[in-house]
């Protein structure tokens, strides 16, 4: 008897859908036609192999150039889990982030924020055997997007998670507890079913926090299934309105 349990299909409501219309930009970006499904061939579903010897870890995100950053310093650790709470190992993350005052290291952000000669906001991690992983960053700031009048993007950092094919990549956001943004936050919102958004919020871990040093938070994300952690739609969305 097989011990395999059958794939989970994801309960409606629990992701965003292409045209959110709270959030301005997917009028634009959501498709105006059916889907196109294209066939995968080998080179798509095998391909590319990611390693760490190939593409080292940046785990501490706070000290570039010879400096270190400027305000709260964070560690976040977490598990990458399949529907059925098995870890997934191996797999690369990549972070990005704005700074302490909600400017990210970016031309395309003219924010009149300062930036922080020695902080970047860009680091990369691998799960281990056991799907865990860890960094250490800052805590970002708030900052002005142009949605609608006197809108603030809550603090949050970005994921990018890239599977054993070019298919397997998927895009989130990581959100912090106690944030009154998040009640105004239409990206946050564009997720119908409140549990599903509250799966996108780091929960403060003072078993993590270290002493005088840096607060603690864990955040475990699930690909699929029942409780899978609510995904973007593949594009970048880093500069919000700017």
């Amino acid at each position: 008897m097989s011990d395999l349990t059958p794939y989970r299909p994801l309960v409606g409501g629990t992701q965003p859908p292409y045209d959110a219309g709270i959030y301005g930009s997917t009028k634009l970006r959501a498709p105006k036609q059916a889907l196109v499904q294209v066939p995968t061939s080998i080179t798509e579903a095998t391909g590319p192999q990611f390693s760490e010897s190939r593409y080292p870890s940046v785990i501490d995100l706070t000290k570039v150039n010879g400096g270190e950053a400027q305000g709260q310093r964070i560690v976040v650790e977490g598990r990458v889990l399949d529907e059925n709470g098995r870890p997934v190992p191996h797999t690369m993350i990549e972070i990005w982030q704005a700074n302490s005052t909600g400017r990210y290291h970016h031309p395309g952000d003219q924010h009149d924020a300062p930036l922080d000669p020695y902080f970047q906001g860009a680091g990369r991690v691998f799960t281990d055997s056991e799907g865990r992983y860890r960094y250490t960053s800052i805590k970002p700031g708030a900052y002005p997007w142009r949605n609608h009048h006197n809108a603030w993007r809550p603090n949050h950092i970005h994921y990018s998670l890239f599977g054993p094919g070019f298919g397997t990549r998927v895009i989130t956001q990581m959100y912090f507890e106690g944030d009154p943004l998040l009640k105004l936050d239409p990206i946050f919102h564009s997720i119908p079913d409140e549990a599903a958004r509250n799966r996108l919020i780091a929960d403060f871990d003072i078993d993590l926090t270290v002493p005088e040093w840096a607060l603690g938070y864990r955040f475990d994300i699930v690909l699929r299934g029942r409780d899978a952690t609510p995904f973007e739609d593949g594009n970048d969305h880093s500069h919000e309105g700017h």
